[in-house]
């Protein structure tokens, strides 16, 4: 959960920056990061919330983590070009943004 915590900061960070260009866009690169998060999120209370399993179980769970972040990043995404017409280059930006902040948050160690 730090890893989606460091993905919501930097989703409002790359949101902050496209501010310059309006409110649109700074809507739309959130929407994009915090769409990751999200997906994220749902990978993280399937993956990891079985507790000590087999090996089968274990990676039959993680598949189904990965494949429902997919779901709900494609899903957000799509409501938020087709119905509230975000534009897509600012959104794309977001979730770029939020995809490497998730692997530096997953790299970094605690000292």
């Amino acid at each position: 959960m730090r890893a989606v915590s460091i993905q919501a900061f930097v989703a409002a960070c790359v949101a902050a920056a496209c501010l310059l260009q309006g409110p649109r866009p700074a809507l739309a690169a959130g929407v994009g990061g915090l769409a990751m998060a999200a997906g994220n999120v749902v990978v993280a209370l399937t993956a990891l919330g079985g507790g000590i399993q087999p090996a089968g179980a274990a990676f039959a769970r993680l598949l189904v983590g990965v494949m429902g972040k997919w779901v709900v990043v494609l899903a957000v995404l799509a409501v938020a070009l087709g119905a509230w017409h975000l534009p897509a280059l600012p959104m794309l930006a977001g979730l770029a943004a939020g995809m490497l902040a998730n692997l530096v948050a997953l790299n970094l160690r605690k000292s």
